[in-house]
């Protein structure tokens, strides 16, 4: 709920900087381990957004997967079932380079 205030709270804020006065749609970018779940800020988005200039906008969620870079051998690769090690040399010294963010990409309004 407090991510769904947020996100509305941010888009109000452009949409008036813009004098733009109806939420058409928003691009977010969710990492898998932002601990978003996409349904349930849906879910909470139309709530807060019914009967407001919001109401009825579309919110599009990609999903970003879990990257890290391995500070030993230098791979990039993706992190699958939360398994933390190097898949080219199996070091644990590794550093998550992306999956973690919650990003507005984009909003559409008019």
């Amino acid at each position: 709920m407090s991510i769904a205030e947020s996100l509305i709270l941010i888009i109000k804020e452009e949409m008036a900087k813009h004098d733009v006065h109806v939420l058409k749609s928003v691009k977010l970018e969710i990492g898998k381990l932002s601990a978003v779940v996409p349904a349930s800020l849906l879910f909470c988005f139309s709530i807060m957004t019914k009967g407001t200039n919001l109401e009825g906008a579309e919110l599009i969620m990609e999903m970003i997967p879990l990257k890290a870079t391995c500070t030993v051998c230098g791979e990039t690769f993706e992190i699958i079932d939360h398994t933390f090690i190097c898949p080219h040399c199996e070091s644990r010294d590794i550093e998550t380079i992306a999956g973690q963010e919650l990003t507005i990409v984009e909003i559409h309004a008019s």
